[in-house]
């Protein structure tokens, strides 16, 4: 493994693929956006990882169709899951989709202190 291989995030170390491009840049879109930053947030940070659209709503001055399109795009983006019971939907994130995000940016070792 070469200096250039050791230190360097994945974004600067070779090109992406235009398929991994796309698919990136749609997560890098959904989380771009504050509302959806603070979704993806209160939902991964929720006791037992998981959280029901009903403990989402009353944390924004938005309407309930404008949360449940925040949520879409997440969900569209791979970033979140969801699963209805009963009435209420119940959101989770995708640790992978998260997990592909962090190591985009991120050196896979720390440089040696000189």
């Amino acid at each position: 493994m070469n200096a250039t291989t050791a230190c360097c995030a994945p974004i600067v170390r070779e090109p992406i693929s235009p398929a991994d491009a796309a698919e990136l840049a749609a997560a890098l879109k959904a989380v771009a956006d504050p509302v959806r930053l603070r979704l993806l947030s209160m939902i991964g940070s929720h006791p037992g990882g998981e959280a029901c659209v009903c403990d989402l709503t009353g944390a924004f001055d938005l309407s309930a169709p404008t949360i449940s399109h925040h949520l879409k795009t997440l969900r569209v983006a791979g970033l979140i899951d969801s699963e209805r019971r009963g009435t209420w939907v119940y959101y989770r994130v995708v640790p992978s989709a998260l997990a592909r995000l962090n190591t985009l940016f991120t050196p896979l070792a720390e440089p040696a202190n000189v």
